[in-house]
């Protein structure tokens, strides 16, 4: 704002320098005019156009602007009150308001005033009435006012300001915190604890066979193979949760999600029996997915394997994946009994079963669709994940 006052002062002086360099006596008292109209217009040029650096130094130092004043005054008188300089007399008032508050406003108005009185008196004589004579020296009391009124706004607008972002910055830290406990409630509900519940279910059927009246040493053999694997894989899952928490995602690694997925899928064949057969589909090569992206797909597609063994009954698990149109495209098809009719997400939140609602949020966490039910397949339940391409961070060189 103060900016916009000098750039006000900077037209006014160039509007009346000619006027009162003409209205000079010849000799001295024009080079005097002279020189004010120089300072004055250059001042308010320095100040309009770099007051960052020196605004503070006009703010420490009040002298400056009561120089200014009294170089105004110089022009004010050989130009006349009645030239468009008159006008940037009010700027001054205005000003100190702006700068000093009311005490500077009170003072510079008060200077200004007398100075404007004192020329109306000198300059014009009687041919100026007393309404007319009064009124910029009313106008700069009003300003001083408005500047100082305009001042302590700004100042309460600021101090609002601040407030406003100290409550923005707890609310972003409190959504984040809110954001990693949701992520590390999905990674712990979808990894770790799934395999220890495995791990007990195992060491249940274990203890059972080992208990039975006669031993089969084979089953017993297997039953403990499968809870050695299984305590394993709970062990890498958490060395893996706990890597991710510790590294930062890296855009430029890049990891295939064909391989992987194929890997899961051999796996989880191997631990439930079910038929479980993976194939790419698609006419394009997939490319490397970051390691955070192709961790989400890769959980929500191990998620849909692992709820069609405990809750479908199905007789074959189909994994599909490849790229289409476009969009990086991942079906998990399971031949069971499928969802129940009406089945909502608000009403599994509600149930505590949040397997289907972490698989939709992680989904949005990477920008990928989901759609979870039959599908074009006369029963069971597919889940497919699409993701476009484009949405992927270009590796750098």
């Amino acid at each position: 704002m103060c900016r916009q006052v000098f750039g006000f002062r900077l037209a006014m002086i160039a509007l009346a320098a000619p006027a009162a360099l003409v209205n000079a006596n010849p000799g001295l008292s024009t080079r005097l005019v002279g020189i004010a109209v120089v300072v004055t217009f250059m001042a308010s040029y320095a100040l309009f156009r770099d007051w960052e650096r020196f605004g503070p130094l006009l703010l420490r130092h009040p002298s400056l602007l009561a120089l200014d004043t009294l170089f105004g005054s110089l022009l004010l008188i050989s130009a006349g009150p009645d030239t468009t300089l008159a006008y940037v007399s009010v700027c001054t008032p205005l000003l100190a308001g702006l700068v000093y508050g009311w005490r500077g406003a009170a003072v510079f108005a008060s200077l200004q005033s007398l100075i404007l009185l004192l020329i109306y008196a000198t300059w014009a004589g009687a041919h100026t009435g007393i309404a007319e004579s009064s009124l910029l020296p009313g106008l700069c009391l009003i300003a001083g006012a408005v500047g100082s009124s305009l001042r302590n706004l700004m100042l309460r607008f600021g101090t609002a300001t601040q407030a406003l972002t100290t409550v923005q910055a707890r609310l972003a830290v409190t959504e984040a915190v809110s954001a990693e406990r949701a992520r590390l409630a999905r990674e712990m509900h979808d990894s770790v604890a799934k395999t220890l519940h495995g791990v007990a279910l195992a060491a249940d059927g274990l203890a059972g066979s080992a208990g039975a009246a006669r031993m089969d040493i084979a089953l017993i053999k297997q039953q403990a193979e499968l809870v050695a694997r299984s305590a394993r894989r709970a062990a890498a899952e958490s060395r893996e949760l706990l890597a991710d928490l510790r590294r930062e995602s890296d855009p430029d690694e890049g990891t295939d999600v064909l391989v992987e997925l194929a890997a899961r899928t051999r796996d989880f064949r191997t631990r439930t029996g079910l038929r479980a057969a993976y194939r790419p589909t698609g006419e394009h090569a997939v490319p490397p997915v970051p390691s955070a992206v192709a961790r989400q797909l890769l959980t929500i597609a191990s998620e849909a394997m692992e709820n069609a063994h405990r809750h479908a009954e199905p007789t074959r698990v189909d994994v599909r994946a490849g790229v289409h149109g476009g969009l990086l495209r991942i079906s998990v098809y399971d031949d069971g009994h499928g969802l129940p009719p009406g089945t909502s997400l608000e009403q599994l939140r509600r149930a505590g079963h949040f397997g289907l609602v972490g698989m939709v949020e992680r989904a949005a966490s990477v920008g990928a669709r989901i759609r979870i039910g039959r599908g074009g397949h006369p029963k069971g339940t597919e889940v497919r994940l699409e993701l476009p391409l484009a949405a992927l961070p270009t590796p750098t060189a």
